[in-house]
């Protein structure tokens, strides 16, 4: 049975999510947002989380005067892969981890190996 949460209860997890990101690395992160979604795209309704711009390794120096990048979190997924609210607010983490990862150009496979797949 999915977790009930109010919107702005997950919007907490999601801020100790960014919380727990190393100051080393989130000074790192340039031009990035993170945005709640009620649902998944319907052509990937899955999803947990989605990273949508252009990854660090990538850019050129035009690339850094566009929008900021996204992370888009899918709340609904989320909440209905787990049990508990302490199991949200881990995949809630585990999901930002991962898609700041593909902020620094890092790959969907080496995620897996690392175990932030």
């Amino acid at each position: 049975m999915p977790v009930e949460m109010s919107p702005r209860a997950f919007d907490a997890l999601v801020d100790e999510a960014l919380d727990s990101v190393p100051e080393a690395l989130a000074a790192l992160v340039t031009n990035l947002v993170v945005l709640v979604e009620d649902e998944a795209p319907a052509d990937d309704p899955d999803l947990l989380g989605l990273y949508d711009g252009i990854a660090l390794t990538e850019r050129s120096l035009q690339d850094g005067f566009d929008l900021p990048d996204r992370i888009l979190l899918f709340r609904r997924n989320l909440l209905e892969m787990c049990d508990s609210v302490e199991q949200v607010a881990e995949e809630v983490r585990i999901t930002v981890v991962h898609e700041i990862a593909h902020h620094f150009g890092i790959e969907e496979e080496r995620l897996h190996d690392l175990g932030w797949g």
